[in-house]
């Protein structure tokens, strides 16, 4: 027998994945933070909450205080126990408690319903330490912005990750055919130039829809046009049932939800369009519409598909292609981030910045200012049901779809 014994060389997993985006530590992607921790609560597909860290809570003076019990069981990556003195959100508005080591108390200054959704936003220790699958060994920053981060999963050593971030998508298309990442992440085509990735035998291609993003049409509520809500609702029925960009939506909540109404689904109709146009152009003496349209880059081809669409209701527009949301606008095609919890005050209540369609309507501004204060289940559903019906009533945005997103990998 030899007396030599070759070692056995451990086979990992090591993926190289590419990402486009400019990030510090603390603004990383949801998906790469969810891999290195939790948070005291978990939001299910159907947005309801469950626990996470946390193995139960309760909700005391009027939604006001929230108690959270913490689990036993759970570790750090650095093995050790969790502890109530580890959970620092750092809210500025609110007051944290912790009696023992296994409760956490928040007082907050008023009722909040989407505080269980704000908690789900993973823990951590100084250095970055979580309590989920992968812990982080390495990160590379260009300034103060992260150019590359790599997880090691806490169970295997062997079996890490590595996130490169990326200015463009090009760049990031480019970095995936030299061989550079083993794996492209959010990309809205298969294509790079004349290339279609599709015609490689050796790669992978996975379609994936971003239920966190939705495309939207924003109409300017002041402009002296489109402050007739007859002709926003004119606009909003010559939109298109199917969209090749990705799945249809014209609610501002996903079907999944728990506060979807179906009751309230708009299907195209160009001849109901044309008479609540007509309607609205005998009240101003205008036989046409001339219309400007605002689009970020990457929806010039929806903005095109619009066009042509209003062309068949009289309407005539035009395109200008901007790099982000304008100040100013008569139209404005892009999209908004979609929270885990129903309550859409910042971008509906008449006193917000972010209402950028400048919509005031009392009616909703109490729905939304009731629909955060109240935990009770049903009267939040209830609450959001009239939102929705009332909102798409007014028209103050035409919602259009989730997009699709491409994930292409090496074999």
């Amino acid at each position: 027998m030899s007396k030599f014994i070759i070692p056995r060389i451990p086979i990992g997993q090591k993926e190289t994945i590419g990402m486009v985006g400019s990030y510090n530590l603390n603004t990383l992607p949801p998906s790469i933070l969810h891999e290195i921790s939790h948070g005291l609560t978990y939001v299910s597909s159907d947005w309801s909450i469950t626990p996470s860290v946390s193995k139960d809570w309760k909700i005391e003076d009027n939604g006001k205080t929230y108690v959270f019990n913490l689990r036993s069981d759970i570790k750090f990556s650095d093995g050790k126990n969790i502890n109530s003195r580890d959970i620092n959100y750092n809210f500025s508005d609110a007051k944290v408690e912790r009696p023992n080591k296994n409760t956490i108390v928040f007082k907050l200054k008023e009722s909040f319903s989407p505080f269980l959704v704000t908690v789900s936003r993973p823990v951590f220790k100084k250095g970055f330490v979580g309590v989920g699958n992968y812990k982080i060994t390495d990160v590379k920053l260009n300034g103060n912005f992260v150019e590359s981060i790599t997880l090691v999963s806490a169970k295997d050593r062997y079996n890490t990750k590595t996130y490169q971030f990326y200015p463009s998508v090009d760049a990031l298309k480019l970095s995936f055919l030299m061989g550079e990442i083993s794996k492209a992440e959010g990309l809205q085509d298969v294509n790079y130039k004349n290339v279609s990735f599709k015609d490689f035998p050796n790669v992978n291609i996975k379609k994936n829809i971003n239920y966190s993003q939705l495309v939207t049409i924003f109409y300017n509520t002041k402009d002296p046009v489109l402050s007739d809500k007859k002709i926003r609702n004119g606009l909003a029925y010559a939109v298109p049932d199917k969209f090749s960009y990705g799945v249809r939506n014209n609610n501002p909540y996903p079907p999944f939800s728990w506060a979807y109404s179906e009751q309230y689904m708009r299907e195209q109709d160009l001849t109901h369009a044309k008479l609540l146009l007509d309607a609205a152009n005998s009240a101003t003496q205008s036989s046409f519409l001339n219309l400007q349209i605002k689009t970020l880059t990457k929806y010039k081809n929806t903005a095109n598909d619009i066009i042509k669409l209003w062309e068949k209701i009289g309407i005539k527009s035009k395109i200008e292609i901007v790099d982000s949301v304008p100040s100013n606008f008569q139209v404005f095609i892009g999209d908004f981030y979609l929270p885990m919890d129903p309550d859409q005050y910042m971008l509906w209540h008449s006193n917000q910045d972010n209402n950028i369609t400048n919509y005031e309507n009392k009616r909703i501004d109490k729905l939304l200012e009731d629909g955060r204060k109240t935990t009770d289940m049903d009267t939040r559903k209830k609450i959001y049901s009239d939102f929705q019906k009332y909102l798409l009533d007014d028209s103050p945005a035409t919602f259009l779809y989730f997009p699709y997103e491409y994930e292409i990998s090496r074999k």
